[in-house]
């Protein structure tokens, strides 16, 4: 059995692959190729749909500029927290 941490880093990485797979998906759903995409080069776009870490700034700018908007959630972790719901952050 591989140790607890090991097995987080591996989820981690995980998620981000998928996060990775999930925009390129979205891109090529609505059949855009990168050098299609006007707020970004070919070579942008390319790097952008492999990182591991983005900022929400750039991810809102590239959801836009394929047609696609964006919704951000909140919610308490501890569900002993009364009164606190799930509270929409960005709504675009």
């Amino acid at each position: 059995m591989l140790p607890k941490a090991q097995v987080t880093k591996a989820h981690k990485e995980a998620e981000q692959e998928i996060f990775q797979i999930r925009l390129k998906e979205l891109r090529m759903k609505m059949k855009i190729k990168q050098e299609d995409i006007e707020s970004f080069s070919q070579s942008s776009i390319s790097k952008l749909e492999s990182r591991k870490d983005m900022k929400i700034s750039t991810l809102l700018e590239y959801l836009e500029s394929i047609g696609f908007g964006i919704e951000i959630k909140v919610y308490p972790k501890n569900k002993q927290i009364h009164g606190t719901e799930e509270i929409i952050l960005i709504k675009r």
